[in-house]
Order: C-alpha cells, then sequence, then structure tokens
C-alpha cells in the first residue's frame, strides 16, 4: 500500500476551502498539473474519489468531506506534537525563532537585528525564511516565536484578533526600478506606449509583493504599458535582472538603497510609490477559546522579554509622533 504523506492532506484541506485547483495551486507554490497528481495520489491512499470533478467550483464527495473534518484534526495534532518536540529541542536554549518572507529577510532583518542587540540586549536568534505563506503558517502552527511581514490593507492576513496580536517595526516603500544610464537616468521609463511596452520584471502569481504591485498599477493616474518578460517570487531575484538591464521591476526601497546612491539603478516612474507597514506578529500567551487556553506552545522568556520591549517602543514613538 503506497505510503501517505502529510503535504498530500495539506493540499486536500487547501483545496477543500478554494473550491479551485487552480488557486490551491498558487497558494501551495506548486504548478495545477503537479497539485492534481498529489490530490490523485491522496485519492489513490484512500481507495476512493474524494473530489467532485463533474462541479465548478469543485465539490467535495461524501467521502471527502469525512476526510477533510479527520485531516484537520490529524494535522492539528501532528503540529501540535511538533511544536512540543521543539520546544524539548530549544529547551534551555531560549534561541527566538523568526520566521520571514524571503524578502525581508535579505533586507530588513539584518540591520534591525543588529539595532535590536544594541539597544535590547544580546539575543540568540534562528532566521527561517520562507515565502509569505508557508511563514504565516509558521505562526499558525506555533512553529516560530515571532512572525515578521509586510502589511497592507488591501492584503491583509487573515489571523485571529483575539488569538494573535501584532507590533509595527517600520515602514517599506515599494516602488519602480531600471538600470541607470551614465547619466543616472532610468534604461526605462513608464508609462510606456501601447505600441511598445516596456519589459517587466513581475512576481510570480501569488507573490504577497505582487499583489502590492497589481493594486498600484490598478490604481495608476495614467495607464502603464508592460511586456511581463520574467518573473519570480523574490525580490532580490528581480533586483539582479534589473540591475542586467532586463526591465522595470517594482522592489522595496530598502533592497535598492546602495545600488540608488551608486547610480546603479534609477527610479522608473513617479507617483507609482505604495507605502506598507512592517510588522512583527506572535500568537499570544493565553486566550481563552471556549473555555480552553489553545496556546500548545510554551512562549520562552526572552521571546516575552523581546515582545515587551518591542511593544513600549512601539508605544513610545506613537507618543514623539502625536
Amino acid at each position: 500500500m503506497r505510503v501517505m504523506e502529510t503535504k498530500w492532506l495539506e493540499d486536500f484541506i487547501s483545496l477543500s476551502e478554494t473550491r479551485s485547483f487552480s488557486r490551491s495551486a498558487q497558494l501551495r507554490h506548486v504548478t495545477q498539473p503537479a497539485f492534481s497528481r498529489r490530490i490523485q495520489s491522496l485519492e489513490s491512499w484512500a481507495g476512493t474519489d474524494l473530489v467532485d470533478r463533474s462541479s465548478y467550483p469543485t465539490r467535495l464527495t461524501p467521502a471527502g468531506e469525512t476526510l477533510y473534518s479527520q485531516a484537520l484534526e490529524m494535522l492539528q495534532s501532528l503540529q501540535s506534537t511538533r511544536a512540543m518536540l521543539r520546544g524539548h529541542a530549544s529547551a534551555g536554549q531560549d534561541v527566538i525563532e523568526f520566521a520571514v518572507p524571503h524578502t525581508l529577510a535579505f533586507t530588513f532583518f539584518p540591520s534591525w537585528v543588529s539595532t535590536l542587540r544594541e539597544r535590547f540586549g544580546p539575543i540568540k536568534s534562528r532566521l527561517i525564511a520562507l515565502n509569505v505563506h508557508d511563514a504565516v503558517l509558521r505562526l499558525v502552527e506555533a512553529s516560530c516565536d515571532v512572525l515578521i511581514a509586510y502589511h497592507h490593507p488591501s492584503q491583509p492576513f487573515q489571523l485571529d484578533p483575539e488569538r494573535y496580536e501584532y507590533v509595527v517595526l517600520g515602514t517599506e516603500t515599494i516602488a519602480p526600478y531600471a538600470q541607470a544610464d551614465a547619466q543616472g537616468a532610468p534604461i526605462f521609463a513608464l508609462p510606456g506606449r501601447p505600441a511598445s511596452p516596456l519589459p517587466y520584471l513581475g512576481y510570480a502569481p501569488g507573490a504577497y509583493l505582487g499583489r502590492v504591485v497589481d493594486l498600484i498599477l490598478k490604481e495608476a493616474p495614467t495607464p502603464n504599458h508592460l511586456d511581463r518578460v520574467y518573473e519570480t517570487d523574490m525580490a532580490e531575484g528581480l533586483k539582479v535582472m534589473a540591475l542586467e538591464g532586463h526591465g522595470i521591476a517594482f522592489l522595496p526601497q530598502s533592497a535598492v538603497k546602495k545600488e540608488l546612491r551608486a547610480k546603479k539603478l534609477a527610479l522608473a516612474g513617479a507617483g507609482l510609490e505604495m507605502s506598507m507597514e512592517i510588522r512583527a506578529y506572535r500568537e499570544k500567551p493565553v486566550v481563552k477559546d471556549t473555555g480552553k487556553a489553545h496556546n500548545e506552545r510554551a512562549t520562552k522568556r526572552t521571546a516575552l522579554t523581546l515582545w515587551d520591549y518591542l511593544a513600549d517602543s512601539t508605544q513610545a514613538s506613537k507618543k514623539r509622533s502625536a
């Protein structure tokens, strides 16, 4: 009998909730054919059809409905067990685990930790760099102490405010950039022309910053004419391509500071900037849910102290700006 993989259950839960193979494939960061094969593998393991493919949106069969409820319980149990095991592994070390999307891991996190160590004091930290979806999942699974991520009101995370809290660490601006010529001007400048669209270096479908950029272009006062010639999940990958002159890329300002000073990159369009918050999230130490505390992970002493410091710093900053 074929061995069942837990990622198949995670795929199946995603499909059950989105009712769309293509949307779930995006969220799970796999191609749609690969996602479909994994669902078929789960059905082969189960010995029955779990999805009614004759309907749209996709519906679960009665067997699929049964597995959905059971899968949620199984994964929750596994995640709780994993959290306890990880707690044993890190006991006595008090290492603070940060789940951080790749872009922030490259641009924001190193300098932020340096400042933190100067003001808060020495800390032991572990950086877990992931895509945004998996970084948020780490927090939900209690597999990290702190999640650091971008926030824009148009793209909020669906985190229960009764269970999770956040502090604002700073702000970030995303804007279009292109390789600079000898005079420091961009070799490509928006908005472009319908007959000659500009080469566009975009984020892969489902990427958080990609959705923010889509909003920028949608709300632009004049149409921008772009031809998508390359895409990737990571801002650093887009920056490298822009530096080589392959097109225009929307990048976080913190990622291009050095390149702007060196006049290797230049702003490729005015009025197309958008600001986002950089937030730190955590699961509240004790949250009541139907009379039961559902935080299975024992919060580390240093993580608690750090959060108090971040919260106090945020309050002090608000008072200074008031």
